[in-house]
């Protein structure tokens, strides 16, 4: 299973948020660190925002911080979200389906259901797991390392 970019990003706005609790980050810091391009990403925080994942704060001085405790926000809940427009394969896609086994194919039910798996198992993973006491972390995304 192959995630999408935006997903990928948006994981690593949360662990970037995480990692820089107490303070407010910016996009720019984001984009530099996480090797991005801050229009794309300006789309990732806006729907992260959307979702109540985080916080927004416009002006000068303005940045994004995390909107939920860390413990509380759920990998796979992300996942489910971010991705629940993408069909997993061509025959999972209401437009664009040409298979023609799609009356008879049962690998449709199958793949569906490891996607399930797959996301039952990110459940159980949460943001907090990823950032608290990932030392290699913190030293990547520092302020002083995701500088120009």
């Amino acid at each position: 299973m192959r995630i999408t970019k935006r997903t990928n990003l948006a994981i690593r706005v949360l662990m970037f948020c995480g990692a820089n609790a107490g303070r407010l980050v910016t996009k720019s810091e984001i984009a530099r660190c996480c090797n991005t391009s801050e229009n794309h990403l300006a789309q990732v925080i806006n729907q992260l925002g959307q979702l109540g994942y985080i916080r927004t704060h416009r002006g000068r001085n303005g940045g994004i911080e995390l909107a939920r405790d860390m413990a509380r926000i759920e990998i796979g809940e992300i996942f489910r979200t971010l991705e629940s427009g993408v069909p997993i394969a061509e025959c999972f896609a209401d437009v664009d389906n040409t298979c023609p086994l799609v009356e008879a194919c049962r690998l449709k039910l199958a793949v569906a259901d490891a996607a399930e798996a797959f996301y039952a198992h990110l459940d159980g993973v949460t943001l907090d797991a990823l950032v608290c006491g990932n030392h290699r972390l913190f030293e990547i995304m520092a302020p002083v390392n995701c500088r120009a």
